[in-house]
């Protein structure tokens, strides 16, 4: 096997899967074809170790933030559907929120304790559906990892089967958030090995947080090497 492998959990073939895990809906379906031919033409992109998508279970992806497409980025290469966090000014438009809601997002308010999205989180992951994460709670301003917004560990650790720590790369500089529109670029997405229920049940909620920050921010430097790019300093 490649040192980075690229080929997706042999076990997933279809569009169907097991008992209890959630297939993918038409619109997702649509969705996810649109975004690997538009990304896939504008942007170069790679997708490392996608073969450890779980084929059952929930499973709760923790990615950095670094772009505004970062969610269909970090999940358009894996076949079981994602079901995302957005803020909830998205939903104001009605034909934007159609659209979105679709696709398996959901609204929270940032800058709160957002009891109701915290709710429809366990609800999604209990259910047995796969939920991403971005913890820093807005993208980044300088390409680091952030320190993570509370609330990530208890969901970890009340309703995951396991848990994804998750590094898209490349993605920043292509738009970062002060500019209106995206370049060109090359953009890799990186998939940890799941970490199961029981080692994150056994970590304290302040440890698992800074387990899985250091990884992310490791797998970012693994990443920047491949591309080429100096190491970035915390």
């Amino acid at each position: 096997m490649s040192k980075y492998p690229t080929q997706y959990n042999q076990a997933l073939g279809g569009w169907t899967f097991g008992p209890g895990v959630p297939a993918p809906r038409l619109p997702y379906r649509i969705g996810r074809i649109f975004f690997r031919m538009s990304l896939g033409t504008f942007w170069h992109l790679r997708i490392i170790n996608r073969h450890y998508e779980p084929t059952s279970g929930s499973a709760l992806y923790i990615s950095n933030h670094q772009s505004f497409l970062d969610p269909p980025l970090m999940s358009l290469a894996l076949r079981r559907p994602m079901n995302y966090m957005a803020r909830d000014s998205l939903f104001h438009n009605p034909l934007f929120r159609l659209m979105i809601s679709s696709v398996n997002a959901f609204p929270v308010k940032r800058s709160t304790a957002d009891t109701g999205a915290l709710k429809e989180a366990l609800r999604r992951l209990k259910a047995g559906g796969q939920l991403v994460l971005f913890p820093e709670g807005t993208r980044t301003t300088d390409g680091r990892v952030g320190e993570f917004l509370p609330g990530v560990a208890m969901l970890a650790q009340r309703a995951a089967d396991c848990v994804i720590p998750t590094v898209i790369e490349g993605a920043f500089e292509s738009w970062p958030k002060t500019r209106p529109f995206p370049l060109p670029g090359r953009v890799l997405v990186m998939y940890a090995k799941p970490m199961p229920r029981e080692q994150v049940q056994e970590m304290k909620g302040d440890e698992l947080i800074a387990v899985v920050r250091g990884k992310i921010i490791q797998m970012q430097a693994e990443l920047r090497r491949i591309m080429g790019k100096p190491e970035l300093k915390y």
